[in-house]
Protein backbone atom coordinates (compact mmCIF):
# COMPACT_ATOMS: atom_id res chain seq x y z
CA UNK A 1 0.00 0.00 0.00
CA UNK A 2 1.09 3.54 -0.97
CA UNK A 3 0.88 5.37 2.60
CA UNK A 4 1.03 9.33 0.25
CA UNK A 5 -2.87 10.44 0.65
CA UNK A 6 -3.99 7.80 2.30
CA UNK A 7 -6.84 8.94 4.39
CA UNK A 8 -6.02 7.31 8.06
CA UNK A 9 -8.02 7.71 11.31
CA UNK A 10 -5.78 6.76 14.11
CA UNK A 11 -7.84 6.19 17.72
CA UNK A 12 -5.50 7.14 21.18
CA UNK A 13 -3.44 8.73 18.58
CA UNK A 14 -2.34 11.76 20.74
CA UNK A 15 0.09 10.28 23.00
CA UNK A 16 2.00 7.19 23.55
CA UNK A 17 2.02 4.44 20.78
CA UNK A 18 -0.26 6.24 18.54
CA UNK A 19 1.47 9.35 18.58
CA UNK A 20 4.68 7.51 17.02
CA UNK A 21 2.45 6.12 14.58
CA UNK A 22 0.52 8.95 13.38
CA UNK A 23 4.09 10.80 12.82
CA UNK A 24 5.28 7.67 10.83
CA UNK A 25 2.15 7.82 8.88
CA UNK A 26 2.67 11.51 8.27
CA UNK A 27 5.98 11.40 7.35
CA UNK A 28 4.51 9.34 4.40
CA UNK A 29 2.09 11.94 3.64
CA UNK A 30 -1.30 9.84 4.63
CA UNK A 31 -4.04 12.39 5.48
CA UNK A 32 -4.24 11.52 9.21
CA UNK A 33 -7.29 12.34 11.72
CA UNK A 34 -6.42 11.49 15.18
CA UNK A 35 -9.24 10.60 17.73
CA UNK A 36 -8.68 11.01 21.50
CA UNK A 37 -10.66 11.96 24.48
CA UNK A 38 -8.74 15.01 25.56
CA UNK A 39 -8.70 18.04 23.92
CA UNK A 40 -5.34 19.46 25.22
CA UNK A 41 -3.40 16.48 23.54
CA UNK A 42 -5.27 17.37 20.44
CA UNK A 43 -4.57 20.45 20.25
CA UNK A 44 -0.81 19.73 20.76
CA UNK A 45 -0.84 16.94 18.19
CA UNK A 46 -2.83 19.03 15.55
CA UNK A 47 -0.48 22.16 16.41
CA UNK A 48 2.78 20.29 15.60
CA UNK A 49 1.58 17.63 12.99
CA UNK A 50 -1.04 19.49 11.10
CA UNK A 51 -3.57 16.73 11.26
CA UNK A 52 -6.93 16.85 11.73
CA UNK A 53 -8.54 15.76 15.10
CA UNK A 54 -11.68 14.71 16.15
CA UNK A 55 -12.39 14.85 20.29
CA UNK A 56 -14.66 11.85 21.13
CA UNK A 57 -15.39 8.69 23.53
CA UNK A 58 -14.21 6.39 21.81
CA UNK A 59 -16.48 3.47 23.53
CA UNK A 60 -19.21 5.82 22.00
CA UNK A 61 -21.03 3.16 19.79
CA UNK A 62 -22.47 6.21 17.58
CA UNK A 63 -19.58 8.18 16.78
CA UNK A 64 -17.70 5.33 15.79
CA UNK A 65 -20.17 4.70 12.92
CA UNK A 66 -20.49 8.27 12.23
CA UNK A 67 -16.23 8.98 12.00
CA UNK A 68 -16.04 6.30 9.58
CA UNK A 69 -19.25 7.28 7.60
CA UNK A 70 -18.13 10.70 7.51
CA UNK A 71 -14.03 9.91 7.01
CA UNK A 72 -14.40 6.47 4.77
CA UNK A 73 -10.65 5.66 6.02
CA UNK A 74 -8.42 3.00 4.04
CA UNK A 75 -6.48 2.88 6.93
CA UNK A 76 -7.85 2.66 10.76
CA UNK A 77 -5.42 1.59 13.49
CA UNK A 78 -7.30 1.01 16.99
CA UNK A 79 -4.86 1.99 19.52
CA UNK A 80 -6.95 4.37 22.02
CA UNK A 81 -7.11 2.15 25.43
CA UNK A 82 -7.28 2.53 29.50
CA UNK A 83 -3.97 2.34 31.85
CA UNK A 84 -4.93 -0.74 33.95
CA UNK A 85 -4.48 -0.47 37.65
CA UNK A 86 -1.78 -2.61 38.71
CA UNK A 87 -2.21 -4.77 41.58
CA UNK A 88 -2.09 -8.17 42.70
CA UNK A 89 -5.27 -10.91 41.61
CA UNK A 90 -6.01 -11.01 45.25
CA UNK A 91 -6.20 -6.87 45.58
CA UNK A 92 -8.07 -6.33 42.64
CA UNK A 93 -11.70 -5.06 42.45
CA UNK A 94 -14.00 -5.72 39.87
CA UNK A 95 -14.50 -2.54 38.69
CA UNK A 96 -10.23 -2.30 38.33
CA UNK A 97 -9.82 -5.87 36.79
CA UNK A 98 -12.71 -4.76 34.27
CA UNK A 99 -11.36 -1.36 33.06
CA UNK A 100 -9.54 -2.21 30.20
CA UNK A 101 -12.83 -4.96 28.78
CA UNK A 102 -14.81 -1.91 29.40
CA UNK A 103 -12.81 0.40 27.36
CA UNK A 104 -10.31 -1.56 25.43
CA UNK A 105 -12.60 -4.56 23.99
CA UNK A 106 -15.62 -2.23 23.98
CA UNK A 107 -14.08 0.61 21.97
CA UNK A 108 -12.85 -2.39 19.51
CA UNK A 109 -16.31 -3.87 18.96
CA UNK A 110 -18.05 -1.07 18.63
CA UNK A 111 -14.69 0.46 15.90
CA UNK A 112 -14.76 -3.03 13.90
CA UNK A 113 -18.42 -3.62 13.56
CA UNK A 114 -18.68 0.44 12.04
CA UNK A 115 -15.72 -1.11 9.90
CA UNK A 116 -18.16 -3.39 8.60
CA UNK A 117 -21.16 -1.96 8.16
CA UNK A 118 -19.94 1.31 6.67
CA UNK A 119 -18.37 -0.35 5.40
CA UNK A 120 -14.68 0.98 4.27
CA UNK A 121 -13.22 0.93 1.23
CA UNK A 122 -12.35 -2.51 -0.54
CA UNK A 123 -8.48 -2.62 -0.01
CA UNK A 124 -9.01 -1.09 3.60
CA UNK A 125 -6.00 -2.30 6.63
CA UNK A 126 -7.64 -1.82 9.87
CA UNK A 127 -4.72 -2.35 12.74
CA UNK A 128 -6.31 -3.42 16.09
CA UNK A 129 -3.56 -2.95 18.76
CA UNK A 130 -2.96 -5.74 21.15
CA UNK A 131 -0.25 -6.51 23.76
CA UNK A 132 2.59 -9.19 24.60
CA UNK A 133 0.65 -10.20 27.46
CA UNK A 134 -2.29 -11.70 25.07
CA UNK A 135 0.75 -14.10 24.51
CA UNK A 136 2.59 -14.35 27.73
CA UNK A 137 0.00 -12.49 30.36
CA UNK A 138 0.22 -10.42 32.98
CA UNK A 139 -0.59 -11.33 36.35
CA UNK A 140 -0.89 -7.81 38.22
CA UNK A 141 -3.01 -5.93 35.20
CA UNK A 142 -6.28 -7.47 36.28
CA UNK A 143 -8.35 -8.62 32.89
CA UNK A 144 -5.44 -6.52 30.97
CA UNK A 145 -4.16 -9.77 28.79
CA UNK A 146 -7.38 -10.89 28.63
CA UNK A 147 -8.65 -8.36 27.22
CA UNK A 148 -5.92 -7.98 24.74
CA UNK A 149 -6.33 -11.46 23.71
CA UNK A 150 -10.49 -11.10 23.02
CA UNK A 151 -9.08 -7.58 20.50
CA UNK A 152 -7.01 -10.18 18.70
CA UNK A 153 -9.86 -12.47 18.26
CA UNK A 154 -12.70 -10.10 17.61
CA UNK A 155 -9.87 -8.74 14.22
CA UNK A 156 -10.21 -12.98 13.13
CA UNK A 157 -14.19 -12.55 13.48
CA UNK A 158 -13.87 -9.24 11.42
CA UNK A 159 -11.69 -10.99 8.58
CA UNK A 160 -14.42 -13.56 9.12
CA UNK A 161 -17.35 -11.13 8.08
CA UNK A 162 -15.24 -9.82 5.44
CA UNK A 163 -14.43 -12.43 4.12
CA UNK A 164 -18.03 -13.56 3.81
CA UNK A 165 -19.44 -10.67 2.55
CA UNK A 166 -16.40 -9.71 -0.20
CA UNK A 167 -16.18 -6.29 1.56
CA UNK A 168 -12.20 -6.80 0.47
CA UNK A 169 -11.18 -5.35 4.48
CA UNK A 170 -8.36 -6.72 6.00
CA UNK A 171 -7.82 -6.66 9.99
CA UNK A 172 -4.90 -7.36 11.18
CA UNK A 173 -3.53 -7.06 15.00
CA UNK A 174 -0.54 -5.71 16.27
CA UNK A 175 1.28 -7.12 19.21
CA UNK A 176 4.07 -5.33 21.01
CA UNK A 177 6.29 -7.96 22.38
CA UNK A 178 7.70 -6.07 24.76
CA UNK A 179 6.62 -3.22 27.59
CA UNK A 180 7.65 0.21 26.24
CA UNK A 181 9.09 3.00 28.95
CA UNK A 182 6.86 6.15 28.80
CA UNK A 183 3.91 5.15 27.70
CA UNK A 184 0.94 4.92 29.72
CA UNK A 185 0.51 1.40 30.52
CA UNK A 186 4.29 0.43 30.06
CA UNK A 187 5.23 2.58 32.67
CA UNK A 188 2.69 1.48 35.34
CA UNK A 189 3.66 -1.71 33.92
CA UNK A 190 7.45 -1.55 34.57
CA UNK A 191 6.94 0.18 37.82
CA UNK A 192 4.90 -3.12 39.29
CA UNK A 193 6.91 -5.73 37.80
CA UNK A 194 10.30 -3.79 39.12
CA UNK A 195 9.16 -2.74 42.27
CA UNK A 196 7.88 -6.82 42.89
CA UNK A 197 11.24 -7.94 40.99
CA UNK A 198 13.67 -5.56 43.47
CA UNK A 199 14.93 -3.89 41.22
CA UNK A 200 14.79 -0.27 38.83
CA UNK A 201 12.19 0.14 36.06
CA UNK A 202 14.77 0.63 33.96
CA UNK A 203 16.20 -2.67 34.94
CA UNK A 204 13.31 -4.66 34.15
CA UNK A 205 12.55 -2.54 30.63
CA UNK A 206 16.16 -3.77 29.96
CA UNK A 207 15.03 -7.48 29.92
CA UNK A 208 13.41 -7.41 26.93
CA UNK A 209 16.40 -6.51 24.92
CA UNK A 210 16.99 -3.39 22.65
CA UNK A 211 14.07 -0.66 23.32
CA UNK A 212 11.15 0.11 20.97
CA UNK A 213 9.76 4.16 21.43
CA UNK A 214 6.87 5.35 20.42
CA UNK A 215 8.56 6.66 16.84
CA UNK A 216 10.14 3.01 16.05
CA UNK A 217 6.80 1.11 17.18
CA UNK A 218 5.24 3.74 14.08
CA UNK A 219 7.86 2.92 11.79
CA UNK A 220 7.11 -0.69 12.14
CA UNK A 221 3.53 -0.36 11.86
CA UNK A 222 4.04 1.71 8.27
CA UNK A 223 6.53 -0.98 7.37
CA UNK A 224 3.31 -3.61 7.77
CA UNK A 225 1.26 -1.04 5.67
CA UNK A 226 3.52 -0.72 2.77
CA UNK A 227 5.42 -3.81 2.55
CA UNK A 228 2.98 -6.39 0.18
CA UNK A 229 4.83 -9.41 2.12
CA UNK A 230 2.66 -8.19 5.34
CA UNK A 231 -0.62 -7.76 3.70
CA UNK A 232 -1.66 -11.25 3.97
CA UNK A 233 -0.85 -12.26 7.92
CA UNK A 234 -3.19 -11.56 10.79
CA UNK A 235 -1.01 -10.89 13.47
CA UNK A 236 2.47 -9.70 13.86
CA UNK A 237 4.92 -9.20 16.82
CA UNK A 238 6.75 -6.29 17.16
CA UNK A 239 10.31 -5.82 19.20
CA UNK A 240 13.20 -3.31 19.48
CA UNK A 241 15.72 -5.62 18.53
CA UNK A 242 14.31 -8.28 16.25
CA UNK A 243 11.78 -5.62 14.44
CA UNK A 244 8.36 -7.31 12.79
CA UNK A 245 7.78 -11.19 13.32
CA UNK A 246 4.04 -13.07 11.91
CA UNK A 247 2.18 -14.89 14.52
CA UNK A 248 -0.77 -15.61 12.67
CA UNK A 249 -1.57 -16.01 9.47
CA UNK A 250 1.42 -16.21 6.42
CA UNK A 251 3.32 -13.00 4.82
CA UNK A 252 3.47 -13.27 1.18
Amino acid sequence: MDLKNQIAVVTGGSRGLGLGLVEALVERGARVTVVARTARDLDRVSSRLGVATIAADVTDRAEAGRILSALRPTILALNAGATPEMAPLVEQSWEAFSTTWDTDVKAGLYWLQAALTTPLPPGSRVLVGSSGAAVNGSPMSGGYAGAKRMLWTLANYANGVSSENRLGIRFQTVVPLQMIGGTGVGQAGALAYSARAGVTPEQFLSRFGAPMPPRQFGEHVVTLLSDPQFEGGRAFGLKGDSGISVLEGEAA
